[in-house]
């Protein structure tokens, strides 16, 4: 069971803004952002601003970064940032980061489906990989940019081909699958939402979004047909965002929150901390599919190790043997794409 999947600790008084984002402890951490000025990259450079473990934030994007640069600059926190545009000062913007998280893409539509975006957002993905690879090969790289189940097997990809590929180093930003599932299960069972833990595994798009519910902290239980429609939703929660914006982007806030939290435990482990235990999309030999999102431990180097899936219920065992094929035919996409390149 997975009593022993620690809830992020409630908020610091030194990042007032989400569970586990800082402890009170100080590092000097280079953080990269690339995407910055997008949906997700605006709001999430925003919450990354509040960590005291960050001393220097870089932004990178195509357009606009200065001015979201001098705009974050002005608030009153540590961390230093600095904007780079274009690809010329994409290796300015990497030089000596230790962390580097990946949101740049385009957002899905009504009517889109994760896999929509894969030729546009892969082409993104492997030359922002390309110059980490060149830049920072020593730094933690969080994938954000959909097809996750996709964009983290051509970021492997482009690290085998320059040399430096250490599958400890990268992570699938998954969170915001086990952000929904704790909102949905507190929301209809009435629990403090600080204190629900559901993880969820697999992968990062539709029928490979496992929650296991049975194993969520405090335990909850449903009747059958709930249990599938509640299953369906968080399977689905993207999409219910992307109709409800009816044509203006996607899950755009929640993913920053979901992005910036991810990051942030990740700090909290290279700083030192022990027992810091998030979800992720990662090279794995859990199942048969050899990308897999399982709660992970987290440590100075990464990750220090894959929790695995613990005991799940038939329901559950059933729903993760249906996704394993969609889940490997979108992994070997992603690697394909790089070997045909």
């Amino acid at each position: 069971m997975f009593s022993r999947v620690a809830k992020p600790n409630n908020i610091s008084a030194l990042c007032i803004v989400a569970r586990n984002f800082s402890s009170t402890a100080r590092a000097n951490r280079k953080v990269a952002v690339l995407g910055a000025s997008g949906g997700i990259g605006q709001p999430m450079s925003l919450l990354l601003k509040q960590s005291p473990l960050i001393s220097h934030l870089s932004l990178f994007d195509i357009v606009h970064t200065p001015g979201v640069a001098a705009d974050l600059s002005h608030i009153e926190t540590r961390a230093k940032v600095t904007g780079h545009t274009g690809n010329d000062e994409l290796g300015a913007a990497l030089d000596g980061c230790e962390v580097v998280v990946i949101p740049a893409g385009v957002p899905r539509k009504p009517g889109m489906t994760r896999d929509d975006l894969f030729n546009t957002n892969a082409s993104i993905v492997q030359t922002l990989a390309e110059g980490c690879a060149k830049h920072c090969p020593e730094a933690m790289i969080c994938i954000i940019s959909n097809p996750v189940n996709s964009t983290v097997p051509i970021t492997s990809e482009v690290f085998k081909k320059a040399g430096v590929y250490d599958p400890k180093k990268i992570f699938g930003v998954t969170t915001l699958d086990i952000v929904r599932s704790n909102t949905f299960i507190a929301e209809g069972k009435g629990l403090d939402v600080s204190k629900t833990s559901c993880p969820v595994v697999g992968g990062h798009s539709g029928i490979t979004i496992v929650p296991l519910i049975s194993q969520c902290s405090p335990k909850v239980s449903y009747p059958q047909d709930e249990l599938e429609k509640l299953t369906n939703r968080i399977q689905n929660a993207g999409t219910e965002v992307v109709n409800a914006k009816a044509g203006a982007g996607s899950a755009t806030l929640s993913m920053a929150y979901a992005g910036a939290r991810f990051a942030c435990s990740l700090l909290e482990a290279l700083n030192g901390k022990e027992g810091v235990i998030e979800c992720g999309f990662v090279k794995s030999d859990v199942t048969k599919a050899t990308y897999f999102s399982t709660p992970l431990l987290l440590g100075p180097k990464g990750l220090e190790r894959n929790l695995g899936l613990g005991e799940v219920s038939d329901y559950e065992r059933k729903i993760i043997e249906e996704a394993l094929p969609e889940l490997m035919k979108n992994i070997k996409k992603g690697e394909d794409f790089v070997k045909s390149r």
